[in-house]
C-alpha cells in the first residue's frame, strides 16, 4: 500500500498501516515496505472495555467495532508519547491524514473514557493540553449519553465453542447467508470468524475456506513442543488474505463440517466477493477436492482461478511445467470391457488400445463388501458400450506402479453420456481422490464427485445395504460327464442366448449362459478355422491368426444365441453360434476364413449354407482361396474327408496327415490318470533329472521359508503348493478360487494331479531356480492311440482302476503316434519293456483285451492310416466279446456305444 505524500506527514509522527483494533483503545500497526513488522499502540489517557472469553464488559464489542470500521486497512500517522515499563507497551495518538486524530474522535463519540491516572506521569505540554481537550470532549459525551455513557445496551453474549451439535448448527444455517466479522488469519484457508447470528447474540469460532487448502504458518507442535516451520508461500498466503479480509465484514454461507469438527463454508467480501477464487489466482492455494460436493458448480471456477495460476507459474506453481496439449477427441469402437474402468477401443485404422477411465475406479476386489459388485459393474459397461462408437479423449498418463504398466486415462463419452459419470451415478464405482498436485483427472471431475455422493446417499450400486447378486457361472465343459448332463438340456431349446466371454480360437469360445448360470466351450459345427499360434514359440497356420483376430472383433463380449447339437469328447458343445441373427460359422467360411467340413456339416443341417458360402469365397479369393485352382476341388474334397471338425469326433479337426508319424519311442512314467482317464507322463531323461534336483532345494528351502502371499491368489498364478498327501510342496498353478472359504483348486504341474487347498497351503515360488522359465513343466498330457474308453461311469471307473495298476511306479516305453499341433498332447502306445515287445503285447492291446476299453468306432486320420494295428486290437476285442469280459460282460454293448 503506498504511503503518504511527504506534505501528509506531521513532524516527529511516523507512517503505518492499521492492521486491526484490538479494543476500542488499542490498535497493530504494521510497517508499509514489511507488513510482518508490526507494533501494538495504545491511545494516551483512555481506556475501552475489554473483549473476554469469560464474557465481554458492556460496550466492548461497540467500542471496538466503532474503531475498526474507522480504521482497519487505512495508513495513518502516530506517534508514542510514553510508555509503562512494567507492561511496555506504548501509549501515543494516533492521526488520519486530512482526518480525525485519535482518542479525541473516540472521546467525543462516548466509546472510551478517560483513565483515573490520566497525566499524572506525563508532564509534557502536548501531553497537558491533549488531556484538557479529552476531559471536554468526555465532558460532552457524557452529558449527551454517547456511546459506553448510554444507560441501556451494550450487552453482547459471544460464544467461543459452538453450541450443541456442530452438524446441527450447520443444517440450521445452511442456506442462510450470515453476516461475520473476521478475527484472526491462522492460515490461507483458515480464519477465525465471528458470527453474528443477532444484535446480541454472536459464536466465534474456526471456519476452513471450502474448495481451498493453502500451505501452513509457522506453528508450535504441541506433541514435542518445537516449532515447526512454514511451508513455501504459507507466510505470503496468510498475509494476502489479511491484507483483504482481516477484521472486514464478510458473508458466511455454511456448507458442511470438516472430519475434525470445524465449519466448512464459503468467505464473501462485501464488494469482492468468495476470496476463495482471488488466492487461488494468485497461486497462494490448491483446490481440495474435499470440498467438491459441498461446492457443487462453484467448484469449476475455482479450478479455473487455479488452472490460471498454474499457467503463469504463480506462488505454489512457479516450478510447474505444463504438459503437452492433448489431441481433442477421437472416434473409436469399443472392442472388450477388462472391467469396470478400463477398457479396449479400436480405431478405425483397426488399431486396438487399452485405456482407463478418468477418475474412478471399478469395486475393489480387495473390498469383501464391494467386490461382488465388479462382475455387475463391468456387465453393465458391458451393456452399454462393447461394439458401440464412443468419443475418446486422453486426459493424461498414469505412471506405471505396483506391477501395473503404465496407462492413458481418457474421457469416454457415449451418445452423447460420459461413460465415467453413468457408472457412479448407478454405484458402480468410485471417484479417485487425486492428489493436490495430480492434474490428470476427469474434466467433470466434480460432478462425478456429487454423483458419488448422491449414489452413496441413495444406497444405490456397491454402497446398497443389500449384498450384490451373485454371479457364479458353473462349468460345464470341465468334464465329459457334466457335459453330458447338460447338454440334454440345452439341446432341447433353440437360440439359447448368451455372452462370448473369451475366444480361443475362430472357431471355440467360452461362453456364458446367464439364465442357466452356466459356462461352456463352445465349438461351431460344420467347419474347420485354421489354429492360430498359442505362444511365442507356435507358428500359425496360414490366416490363423486373422481368424481369430476376426473372431475376436465380431464376438468379443457380444450377445449371442447358440444352437446346441452334440459335446465332444473333452466337454466341448458342438453346434451354431449367431450373431445378430447370422450364423457366425457363415460369416467365417464367407471371409475366407475357414473351410467348410462335409461331414458335420451335414450332421448340423447347415451344409447348403455353409457350401454356399464357400463357393463365394473362393470365387473371390479371399483367405484360404486366396490361390485356389478350381481343378484341385476333387482333391482337396477327398482329403477333406478324411479329416474332422473341431472335436466332434467324426474324424480329425487338425488338419493331420494320413500318414502315421515316423516310430518315436520314449522312456516315461505315468504321474496322474483323471477321472476321464487322459494321461498325465514324464518323460524320463534330463527334464527328470533337472526335476530331481530341483525338488531337493524346492523342498528344503519351502521347509525353512516362512514367506506367504502378498494377497490373495488369482487364476493362473504359478506358486509352491502344499500336497496333502505327503506334507511337501511342488510347483502348482491355481485353476479356480473361492473366496469366501479362501481355498484354491490347483493343480501340480509336474505330476498333472489336482486339489483343492486352503490359502494358507500357498506360497510364492521364492526363486528364479524356480520359475518355469528355468523348468518347463514336466507332466505331458497324452491319450491311449487306438482305444476308446468306455463311457458308462462304473465301466470308466474300473477302466482307471486297472490302468493305474498297470502303470504306478512302473517305467514304460511310450510309442508316440502322434502330437497334437495345438497342444502338444501325445497319443500314446504304452510297452511294459519287461513283458511287452510288440503292438499285440502293449498295454494299450491288453487294456482291450480285458474288456476295459473299445476299438473306436470313428477313428482318426492317423490311426485309420494303421490298418495293422488297428487290426490286432479289434482281435483282441472280438475275444474279450466271447469272454464276457469288462464292459461285454452283459453281451454286445456296440449299438449302445
Amino acid at each position: 500500500m503506498a504511503g503518504l505524500s511527504p506534505q501528509d506527514i506531521l513532524p516527529g509522527y511516523l507512517q503505518a498501516r492499521v492492521k486491526s483494533a484490538l479494543s476500542g483503545d488499542t490498535v497493530i500497526l504494521t510497517k508499509l515496505d514489511n507488513p510482518k513488522q508490526e507494533r501494538t499502540l495504545s491511545f494516551a489517557f483512555v481506556s475501552a472495555p475489554r473483549l473476554k472469553k469469560e464474557g465481554d464488559e458492556q460496550f466492548a464489542f461497540d467500542s471496538r467495532d466503532y474503531l475498526r470500521k474507522l480504521l482497519v486497512g487505512r495508513t495513518i500517522l502516530f506517534k508514542p508519547l510514553y510508555t509503562i515499563p512494567t507492561t511496555k507497551r506504548e501509549y501515543g495518538i494516533l492521526v488520519v491524514p486530512k482526518g480525525p486524530q485519535f482518542p479525541e474522535r473516540t472521546v467525543a463519540d462516548g466509546w472510551v473514557k478517560l483513565r483515573d491516572d490520566a497525566g499524572r506521569k506525563d508532564e509534557s505540554e502536548e501531553a497537558t493540553r491533549l488531556l484538557e481537550r479529552l476531559q471536554v470532549a468526555e465532558a460532552r459525551a457524557k452529558a449527551d449519553e454517547k456511546g459506553v455513557w448510554q444507560e441501556k445496551g451494550g450487552r453482547v453474549e459471544c460464544d467461543y465453542e459452538i453450541p450443541g451439535d456442530v452438524k446441527a448448527f450447520v443444517e440450521k444455517y445452511r442456506g442462510n447467508p450470515l453476516d461475520g466479522l473476521v478475527e484472526r488469519v491462522v492460515t490461507g484457508d483458515r480464519l477465525i470468524v465471528r458470527l453474528l447470528l443477532s444484535p446480541t447474540h454472536h459464536v466465534q469460532s474456526m471456519l476452513l475456506v471450502a474448495g481451498v487448502k493453502a500451505p501452513s504458518t509457522k506453528r508450535l507442535n504441541t506433541s514435542d513442543g518445537k516449532e515447526q516451520a512454514a511451508e513455501p508461500f504459507g507466510e505470503e498466503a496468510q498475509g494476502f488474505v489479511e491484507l483483504r479480509i482481516l477484521q472486514r465484514n464478510i458473508v458466511v454461507d455454511l456448507l458442511g463440517v470438516s472430519p475434525q469438527g470445524q465449519l466448512v463454508g464459503t468467505v464473501k467480501h462485501p464488494t469482492q466477493g468468495s476470496i476463495a477464487p482471488h488466492i487461488l489466482k494468485a497461486g497462494l492455494a490448491r483446490c481440495t477436492d474435499f470440498h467438491s460436493t459441498l461446492l457443487g458448480s462453484e467448484m469449476g471456477v475455482l479450478r479455473q482461478a487455479e488452472k490460471e495460476a498454474r499457467d503463469k507459474k504463480l506462488g505454489v506453481f512457479h516450478a510447474h511445467t505444463a504438459k503437452a496439449n492433448a489431441a481433442g477427441e477421437a472416434d473409436a469402437t469399443v472392442s472388450r470391457i477388462l472391467s469396470a474402468d478400463t477398457i479396449f477401443l479400436r480405431n478405425k485404422a483397426g488399431v486396438e488400445k487399452r485405456i482407463s477411465l478418468s477418475s474412478v475406479r471399478q469395486p475393489k476386489p480387495s473390498d469383501p463388501k464391494q467386490a461382488p459388485w465388479g462382475a455387475e459393474a463391468r456387465e453393465f459397461l458391458r451393456k452399454k458400450l462393447i461394439g458401440k462408437h464412443v468419443k475418446c479423449k486422453i486426459d493424461g498418463k498414469r505412471a506405471a506402479t505396483e506391477g501395473y504398466e503404465e496407462r492413458e486415462m481418457a474421457t469416454v463419452t457415449a451418445t452423447g453420456k460420459n461413460v465415467a459419470l453413468l457408472l457412479v451415478e448407478n454405484g458402480f464405482a468410485s471417484v479417485i481422490r487425486h492428489r493436490h498436485d495430480d492434474p490428470d483427472r476427469s474434466p467433470v471431475y466434480d460432478d462425478l464427485l456429487q454423483a458419488e455422493q448422491q449414489a452413496q446417499e441413495q444406497q444405490k450400486g456397491m454402497w446398497s445395504t443389500k449384498s450384490a447378486p451373485p454371479k457364479k457361472f458353473v462349468d460345464y465343459s470341465e468334464s465329459l460327464e457334466k457335459a453330458k448332463r447338460q447338454l440334454a438340456l440345452l439341446s432341447r431349446q433353440k437360440k439359447v442366448p448368451a455372452i462370448v466371454d473369451y475366444v480361443k480360437s475362430a472357431s471355440r469360445f467360452t461362453v456364458l449362459i446367464p439364465r442357466e448360470d452356466s459356462k461352456i466351450t463352445f465349438v461351431l459345427s460344420g467347419i474347420r478355422a485354421p489354429r492360430s499360434a498359442r505362444n511365442a514359440t507356435e507358428k500359425s497356420e496360414p490366416f490363423g491368426q486373422e481368424a481369430h483376430d476376426f473372431a475376436n472383433k465380431r464376438c468379443l463380449q457380444r450377445d449371442v444365441e447358440i444352437d446346441v447339437e452334440d459335446v465332444d469328447k473333452v466337454g466341448g458343445f458342438i453346434g451354431s453360434l449367431y450373431i445378430n441373427r447370422e450364423n457366425f460359422a457363415k460369416v467365417l467360411v464367407e471371409e475366407g476364413l475357414a473351410s467348410v467340413h462335409a461331414y458335420s456339416a451335414e450332421k448340423s443341417g447347415n451344409a447348403a449354407e455353409l457350401f454356399a458360402a464357400e463357393k463365394r469365397a473362393k470365387e473371390q479369393r479371399k483367405g484360404l482361396w486366396q490361390n485356389w485352382d478350381p481343378s484341385q476341388d476333387a482333391e482337396d474334397d477327398a482329403v477333406a474327408g478324411a479329416q474332422s471338425t473341431n472335436g466332434s469326433g467324426a474324424a480329425n479337426g487338425n488338419g493331420e496327415s494320413s500318414a502315421r508319424r515316423k516310430e518315436d519311442y520314449r522312456d516315461v512314467i505315468i504321474t496322474h490318470i483323471d477321472e476321464s482317464g487322459h494321461l498325465k507322463l514324464q518323460q524320463i531323461g534330463s527334464g527328470t533329472a533337472a526335476l530331481d534336483s530341483l525338488m531337493s532345494s524346492f523342498r528344503a528351502f519351502h521347509l525353512s521359508s516362512q514367506s506367504k502371499l502378498p494377497g490373495p491368489p488369482k487364476a493362473g498364478d504359478v506358486l509352491a503348493a502344499k500336497f496333502s498327501a505327503d506334507g511337501s510342496w511342488y510347483r502348482a498353478k491355481v485353476r479356480r478360487n473361492d473366496r469366501e472359504k479362501q481355498t484354491a483348486e490347483v493343480v501340480y504341474l509336474d505330476y498333472g494331479n489336482s486339489e483343492l487347498v486352503p490359502w494358507s497351503a500357498l506360497r510364492p515360488l521364492g526363486k528364479d531356480d524356480f520359475t518355469l522359465a528355468r523348468l518347463k513343466p514336466q507332466a505331458t498330457d497324452a491319450t491311449l492311440s487306438f482305444v476308446q474308453l468306455p463311457g458308462a461311469p462304473e465301466y470308466l471307473r474300473d477302466c482307471i482302476a486297472w490302468l493305474a495298476d498297470a502303470t504306478d511306479g512302473r517305467t514304460l516305453v511310450a510309442a508316440v503316434d502322434h502330437v497334437d499341433v495345438g497342444t502338444g498332447a501325445l497319443s500314446v502306445t504304452l510297452f511294459d519293456p519287461e513283458r511287452s515287445q510288440t503292438v499285440e503285447e502293449s498295454l494299450n492291446a491288453e487294456l482291450v483285451s480285458e474288456g476295459w476299453a473299445l476299438v473306436p468306432r470313428k477313428m482318426r486320420a492317423w490311426e485309420m492310416a494303421d490298418k495293422e494295428v488297428v487290426e490286432q486290437v479289434r482281435q483282441k476285442e472280438v475275444q474279450a466279446k466271447k469272454d464276457r469280459k469288462g464292459v461285454w460282460e452283459y453281451g454286445d454293448i456296440s449299438a449302445d456305444d
